[in-house]
């Protein structure tokens, strides 16, 4: 079994610790423990500050389940925490590898959406989410790829890196599509409730598809590895608790308990991450239209991050290297299989993030005088 390298990781950790301005960022604004814990009644901090740190439960902390599931409108049962969304990938794909199988992807796409499939043998086949169609998720392009071998569809909506969104009509079809064939529907929500158009509704309430989430995105505590899968059919539940169960045995204790203050503070944390992308996002349309020339792009409908490319088409990472080298930190299109994109982050960076604009927009007219020199 080969893992292909991940580009983005390799990338942002060259990167990531040591440039100025990080617009590579998937992520929103940073919350320290002591302000996760400033949310909580003094009992709720107590019990995290006395918790014994042993084993939890497979399936995730009963307090924890309980809260996503009141966010989510299901039952305590069809909950099951994991050590994020990660996980939850992997436990998904390797479920559905069986010989002959193949599942559906966007591309681009979240770099492990391709890598864990490919290396499990799994054939895949990819949907577009093209510039030229305004990043518009195709319900019709995803039911051609589908055939009797297909275990697995999943979306990703708001979608990474290019904040593209599906209706509730569409997933509904889709959901219908799918259920009549057999096939898995997937939906990864890690960026959901963070929306700059029409707000679209969680998955979680169509009864055959499978719900992925994470308090790393929408909710921006990447630091407690904590995520959730929503399953309605209790056979798949007993396959994902048994995986789970030789994949990492139990989640980390602690962070469940960060993550449940988090969630029953929920209106307070996610209201925090878009406010942060709402008025970030509209310094970025007035960065773009001012730059329009050299670079271009489609305003996302949803999460944390946009997908811009350079008209000129060629490969960004040239472009992304000298970026840092100037103190702004991007992510290079090649990551995502896409070169001439970039990925850009608007909601990790709080008071500084004009800042950060001013510094881009220096280099970004820096970088066209000298290629039109060399023109």
């Amino acid at each position: 079994m080969q893992l292909k390298p991940f580009l983005l990781d390799m990338w942002l950790d060259n990167y990531e610790h040591t440039t100025e301005f990080n617009l590579a960022a998937s992520t929103g604004p940073v919350w320290t423990l002591n302000e996760i814990l400033s949310l909580a009644s003094d009992e709720e901090r107590e019990r995290f500050l006395n918790h014994k740190v042993v084993y939890g439960r497979p399936a995730g902390a009963d307090g924890l389940r309980a809260a996503i599931a009141e966010m989510q409108g299901v039952n305590f049962d069809a909950v099951q925490i994991l050590t994020g969304a990660s996980e939850a990938l992997l436990i998904l794909f390797w479920l559905a590898a069986e010989p002959g199988a193949n599942v559906i992807l966007p591309q681009p796409g979240y770099p492990p959406f391709s890598a864990l499939p490919e290396s499990l043998r799994l054939e895949t086949r990819y949907y577009a989410v093209r510039k030229e169609n305004d990043f518009r998720i195709d319900p019709e392009e995803i039911k051609r790829l589908a055939d009797r071998n297909t275990k697995l569809i999943l979306l990703n909506s708001p979608h990474n890196p290019t904040g593209a969104t599906i209706s509730d009509e569409e997933l509904d079809g889709l959901h219908e599509f799918t259920s009549s064939r057999g096939i898995q529907l997937v939906s990864d929500e890690v960026y959901h409730p963070i929306y700059h158009g029409p707000a679209t509704k969680s998955a979680a309430r169509l009864p055959h598809a499978t719900v992925i989430h994470d308090f790393s995105k929408a909710f921006p505590l990447s630091g407690v590895r904590t995520g959730w899968m929503i399953e309605h059919d209790p056979k798949r539940r007993e396959r994902y608790w048994n995986a789970r169960a030789y994949f990492s045995i139990t989640n980390n204790t602690a962070g469940e308990m960060l993550a449940e203050i988090a969630m029953r503070h929920r209106n307070i944390v996610l209201g925090k991450t878009q406010q942060i992308a709402t008025q970030n996002l509209r310094l970025v349309d007035t960065f773009m239209l001012e730059h329009r020339e050299t670079l271009g792009w489609v305003a996302p409908r949803g999460g944390m991050t946009a997908f811009p490319w350079l008209v000129s088409g060629e490969n960004s990472r040239a472009f992304c290297r000298e970026a840092a080298e100037q103190g702004i930190l991007l992510a290079p299109g090649d990551c995502f299989e896409e070169p001439s994109h970039f990925r850009l982050g608007f909601a990790a960076m709080t008071e500084r993030f004009p800042d950060a604009l001013d510094r881009l927009g220096e280099f970004v007219r820096s970088w066209s005088a000298a290629n039109m020199t060399k023109a």
